[in-house]
């Protein structure tokens, strides 16, 4: 039995060991498939030749200065392919017979989003290798209480812009995963607002709530903390824009479903 237990616990050991080791190299590999561009800053490491390994910033015509070489252009190269031509090039102009080279990617800022709306902290945030669009949102604070359950991503693919609309709040209540993007440089993420309705007259809390998916009209009036001594359920009465933009008065029961921008008018009772 001891035995037993102690390859259970050698193999689990080994498990973790093999997936540590798994996710990093897909880390280590993804990083190094980043597309160099001006701002990024990088630091190349020269096998057997500690000085001429240097860290240098990409221009903003996209060229390093490298030792020997002068000006060599690498955006548009990923490290791998930078590393290569560095190599090439000493090898080919004599300077060295069997360069080694190593390029580490030590800032990006060529490879940014921007992250707008209902989040914690809105700013442009640099991606290395693949992030997909839950990691950015986490990365800037997460979604405010007040956002909505929509996430819009607009990008662009060379020639036009394109529009996805998420809707972030199902995909995570259902667990598919299929609409959590891998983002792109220059992406936009933009989390809107929570739709809001607007209740007063004889209610305890009368104010501008948040709008839940499927609220009902008595869920409203709890919301804003339930009726006055004075109020009444009957009659209730919704304020609605139509399709045109005109006001139109409805009169709603309580198991009504609210709509964005509703306003909701709680009457006095006349008993």
């Amino acid at each position: 039995m001891k035995n037993v237990k102690q390859k259970i616990r050698f193999l689990v050991i080994i498990f973790a060991f093999l997936s540590t080791a798994f996710l990093s190299n897909a880390k280590a590999a993804d990083y190094r498939g980043n597309i160099l561009g001006p701002g990024d800053i990088v630091k190349i490491v020269v096998y057997g030749h500690p000085d001429m390994s240097t860290e240098v910033k990409v221009n903003e015509n996209g060229n390093i200065t490298f030792p020997l070489l002068g000006e060599v252009m690498v955006d548009g190269l990923t490290s791998v392919e930078a590393e290569r031509k560095l190599e090439d090039l000493l090898r080919s102009r004599d300077i060295l017979r069997k360069p080694q080279i190593n390029i580490l990617t030590a800032s990006l800022q060529s490879q940014m989003v921007s992250v707008l709306g209902s989040v914690r902290n809105q700013g442009r945030y640099p991606i290395e290798g693949k992030r997909s669009l839950s990691e950015v949102l986490a990365m800037a604070g997460g979604i405010l209480p007040e956002g909505g359950d929509t996430v819009i991503v607009i990008r662009s693919d060379g020639n036009k812009y394109t529009k996805e609309v998420i809707d972030f709040l199902e995909m995570i209540r259902t667990g598919t995963l299929d609409r959590n993007l891998n983002v792109r440089s220059d992406d936009l993420i933009y989390v809107e607002r929570s739709p809001r309705f607007y209740i007063y007259g004889e209610v305890q809390r009368a104010g501008t709530y948040k709008l839940e998916r499927n609220m009902t009209v008595i869920q409203a009036l709890s919301t804003g903390g339930g009726l006055t001594v004075r109020g009444t359920e009957r009659g209730l009465r919704i304020q609605r824009r139509d399709a045109g933009g005109n006001m139109q008065i409805l009169t709603v029961k309580a198991s009504d479903l609210v709509q964005p921008d509703d306003v909701i008018f709680i009457k006095e009772s006349l008993f």
